[in-house]
């Protein structure tokens, strides 16, 4: 390297870790890492959360469906994470119930939902919302479905939350503990090299330059073109970019979460309550860029007509009439051969030894963020030892 660099990096502003994107993600690794001792500043293009992260399900669950393709530690791990948020953020996350009507032509029996439910309960380690039970056939009216051919209903618990409110909560919480979130910023460069890396950027109209002793990409869906900014060129995964779209209807919000089996192929929509309104979701659209993210009239079709099927009462106009919001997240998937719903949803880290100083993630979740953010952590010390630990994050409430 030469001197005169060195003599412009002394002069620059650093730190320990600069993680890129303030999404549940980012902002989860810069808690973990701030509250482990380390100098965090967080660089975001837009606001906290802003993205993918308010445009989830809203859902902090295990992934019963996740079951069907076999990802056991995902639920395991998921359902762990579900009884610590339930315990840290008691105001932001709830425990509500959902209900599984089973019909007489549903691809999924009493029996195969009661063995998924026992698993399920199984592997949350008997946790009191790991029960289920079986409703009696006088409670099913109460739930507003249709009542022909259904054959049983099954209860079980997993939790709600405001994604967006739960991703400021664990920002504020970061700062708190000292990091640094910049929001509003536009990535020009990434220099990777034997010290770490120098990220050029703008800010309010004027360049800045921060060095990090190692960089974390937690972008989400921009994850790859975050790459192209690095120097020298580091490798991508190849992934898929698939939406997922909800519609939010002003209808009456129903009791609890129903969890419907699709009319039109084998995944599964919930109809959840939300802000005393009905949010019914979601989809999976394949897209080629962020920027394509919007719902479509093929996807609204898609829900309202699963909607319609189960709540046979509106006339599809009628139903139409009653839509008053909507939105879409970006969900990140490695690619694969096989259809979005069967790919595995685990968040992939890659490090590369060509650029030791830099973590990309790709995919993540909103209920397992915290798990992400301590694999992130055996990463970080890996790179540059321990620091003096300030908080433990396994007991700091959020909001």
């Amino acid at each position: 390297m030469r001197d005169d660099f060195k003599g412009i990096r002394s002069a620059m502003d650093a730190v320990d870790l600069i993680v890129i994107g303030a999404g549940i993600t980012g902002v989860g690794i810069a808690q973990r890492a701030q509250a482990a001792g380390y100098r965090v500043t967080v660089l975001e293009k837009y606001g906290v959360g802003e993205q993918t992260s308010s445009n989830s399900s809203k859902l902090i669950h295990g992934g019963l469906r996740y079951l069907e393709s076999g990802q056991l530690g995902l639920v395991r791990e998921s359902l762990a994470q579900r009884k610590a948020l339930l315990s840290l953020a008691p105001t932001l996350v709830k425990p509500v119930p959902f209900y599984i009507p089973v019909y007489q032509d549903s691809q999924r029996g009493p029996l195969a939902i009661r063995a998924g439910l026992s698993l399920y309960a199984l592997l949350s380690e008997f946790d009191p919302l790991g029960q289920f039970k079986s409703l009696e056939a006088k409670e099913w009216s109460s739930l507003g479905i249709t009542l022909k051919g259904l054959r049983a209903v099954f209860r079980y618990w997993d939790a709600q939350t405001d994604d967006l409110a739960l991703t400021r909560a664990v920002a504020a919480s970061a700062e708190q503990l000292g990091a640094n979130i910049i929001t509003q910023v536009q990535i020009e460069q990434i220099i990777h090299d034997s010290d770490g890396c120098v990220v050029n950027y703008r800010h309010n109209n004027r360049a800045a330059s921060l060095h990090g002793r190692c960089v974390i990409n937690a972008t989400g869906p921009w994850v790859n073109d975050t790459l192209e900014l690095v120097t020298p060129k580091v490798d991508k995964l190849a992934i898929e970019l698939v939406q997922g779209s909800h519609l939010v209807l002003d209808i009456a919000a129903p009791a609890g979460i129903l969890y419907l089996e699709s009319i039109y192929d084998k995944r599964v929509v919930f109809v959840m309550p939300w802000h005393g309104k009905t949010m019914i979701g979601t989809t999976e659209t394949t897209i080629a860029t962020p920027q394509d993210a919007k719902v479509t009239v093929a996807e609204t079709q898609y829900l309202l007509g699963i909607y319609r099927h189960y709540f046979a009462h509106m006339a599809m106009d009628a139903l139409e009439s009653k839509v008053v919001g909507h939105y879409c997240g970006v969900r990140v998937l490695p690619k694969q051969t096989r259809t979005a719903f069967d790919t595995p949803r685990d968040t992939i880290m890659d490090a590369q030894p060509s650029h030791p100083h830099l973590l990309t993630i790709y995919g993540g979740k909103l209920t397992t963020f915290r798990h992400t953010a301590a694999d992130a952590m055996l990463w970080l010390r890996e790179q540059i030892g321990v620091r003096p630990i300030k908080a433990d994050v396994d007991h700091l409430p959020l909001g």
